[in-house]
């Protein structure tokens, strides 16, 4: 006789502690997902950078905010976003896929915040459109904490698409009910019980053979 082939103590455990693990990383993804998405959204309408521009007539205050300086991380954000709902419509490669672009998402916008919260071009355009002089500059330029706060929101995205790539595979997908062209799944009938000649009847109506 053939042994029985007996299960691994390490294999059993893994199997056992995939479907906690698969619920605990997909509640820190949504978090981190969704609170990223809001803080970068939060902080690219605040003050970003601030200054002064001397001209003919004196001197004028100048601020720019997230949106003047750099667009970039609220779009990035927003199709982070649509990226976390995504994963739950999509199964295997399509799964990975989003969340490669979840990630890319949340590191483009951390990047780009960072960058922005360094640059004061938003406030010599300013300074420019105010005055109508080519020649302005600004002086006593400083940046505020918010576009590093911004950073710090795409990042929270970043680390939701790396939990999606690393444990999409045990996370729940839509129903399944649909089938691809869209339409519901036939449902099987329940079997008829001859012994109740008014199912018999039904069946019969219903165009099928309840002796099948």
């Amino acid at each position: 006789m053939s042994a029985v082939p007996v299960p691994q103590p390490r294999a059993a455990a893994a199997s056992s502690a995939a479907p906690g693990s698969g619920r605990r990383s997909l509640a820190a993804a949504l978090l981190l997902g969704a609170a990223g998405a809001a803080v970068v959204l939060l902080a690219s309408g605040q003050t970003w950078a601030e200054g002064r521009t001397s001209f003919v007539g004196g001197t004028l205050p100048l601020k720019a905010s997230g949106g003047q300086v750099t667009g970039l991380p609220t779009a990035l954000a927003i199709v982070g976003l649509a990226a976390l709902v995504a994963v739950f419509a999509v199964r295997r490669t399509g799964r990975h896929l989003v969340s490669a672009v979840l990630a890319l998402t949340g590191a483009g916008a951390a990047l780009a915040a960072w960058l922005g919260g360094t640059s004061g071009d938003a406030l010599d355009d300013e300074a420019v459109r105010l005055t109508g002089d080519s020649a302005v500059s600004t002086a006593a330029l400083t940046h505020t904490a918010w576009p590093f706060v911004a950073a710090a929101g795409g990042l929270l995205i970043l680390l939701a698409g790396l939990l999606a790539l690393r444990y999409g595979r045990l996370w729940p997908a839509m129903s399944g009910r649909y089938e691809r062209d869209g339409s519901p799944r036939p449902r099987r009938s329940a079997p008829v019980d001859p012994d109740r000649p008014e199912e018999l009847w039904k069946a019969l109506d219903r165009g099928e053979d309840p002796t099948g």
